[in-house]
């Protein structure tokens, strides 16, 4: 018994200090993250983004949702614009917009996005700009969830995908960098997705381009940060745009407006991003809290249920002699 007494008197002070220890990292750990959210989420670095990184910002998919948020912000802080999309009556009407309410200069080119043979004429209309801002926005997704190999006109489906959602990521960065990187300074802002954080099935493609789109980028910050340039990766949940179809927005899913003002916060600070605080917890929830396992579950589950609605509506048109309208 006095063995066991006397043991239990030697392991104690170790075993004192490790638990100190341990209690203390956590603390100081719990400390650096609370400061490190307080920094991002309530201080943030609105002022980075101006046009001392140049005096042009571009910004493609700029007609509709996040990528008109985007142009609209970027020109309330003095951007010059240069927005490119595929309807150049939408492209008229928002860079008249943006004239007339921001008084800035503005030039547009219209392209589709889907083509590949579009980047001389980009080329060609980005020639001489100073940009300081390129925020590469367009995507396309899909018409309703649905099971790869019954993706109607696959063939094109997945062409069409790739060359928006990724060639354009990679050709439009091949034609911004280099003169940033004479400069020392530029941003480029890749919009990806949350749902390309993990696969998502019944979007599988979407969810891997948007992936690759999160790679691309992390890959080419760590190439050229000690040049001066932020190359940031942005994620965002439900936003309530055309694409989403959300009519309503809620505090999880914030109009376009919303959420880019709190994403612009976080460029300088965050070089992968959800962009907006809500996202931000869903996004630590869904990748560090709950196995990938069970969201990739959850998400199939919900676009199962999803296509399932959709077919029957559209199967219900159908026998009313609506056609099959697109939703």
């Amino acid at each position: 018994m006095d063995k066991t007494r006397d043991t239990l008197r030697m392991a104690e002070t170790p075993l004192f200090w490790v638990g100190a220890f341990t209690v203390a990292s956590l603390a100081l750990w719990l400390l650096y993250r609370l400061l490190s959210g307080f920094r991002v989420w309530v201080l943030g670095n609105g002022q980075l983004l101006s046009p001392s990184l140049g005096r042009w910002a571009v910004v493609t998919g700029a007609t509709d949702g996040i990528g008109k948020s985007y142009a609209e912000e970027l020109a309330r802080r003095g951007f010059s614009m240069m927005l490119i999309s595929r309807s150049q009556e939408k492209l008229d009407d928002v860079a008249r917009s943006l004239e007339e309410q921001f008084h800035v200069q503005t030039k547009t080119i219209a392209v589709d996005f889907g083509r590949t043979d579009i980047y001389s004429k980009i080329e060609e209309g980005l020639a001489c700009l100073e940009i300081g801002v390129l925020v590469n926005n367009v995507g396309v997704s899909y018409p309703y969830p649905e099971y790869f190999l019954h993706i109607p006109d696959l063939d094109n489906f997945i062409t069409n995908m790739i060359n928006v959602n990724m060639t354009s990521v990679c050709q439009m960065t091949r034609l911004v960098l280099p003169r940033m990187a004479e400069r020392s300074k530029g941003v480029i802002l890749n919009i990806s997705s949350a749902s390309g954080m993990y696969p998502v099935p019944l979007l599988t493609v979407y969810s891997a381009t948007k992936a690759f789109v999160d790679f691309f980028s992390r890959g080419l910050q760590e190439e050229y940060r000690r040049q001066g340039i932020i190359i940031q990766s942005v994620l965002p949940f439900f936003v309530a745009t055309k694409m989403t179809r959300i009519r309503k927005p809620t505090l999880d899913k914030p109009t376009p407006e919303r959420y880019v003002a709190a994403e612009l916060s976080t460029v300088g600070l965050q070089s992968q991003t959800n962009g907006y605080f809500p996202h931000a917890v869903m996004g630590w929830v869904t990748t560090k809290l709950v196995p990938s396992n069970i969201v990739i579950f959850l998400g199939a589950r919900m676009n199962r249920l999803q296509r399932t609605g959709y077919l029957q509506r559209r199967k219900l048109r159908q026998q009313n002699g609506a056609g099959p309208k697109t939703e």
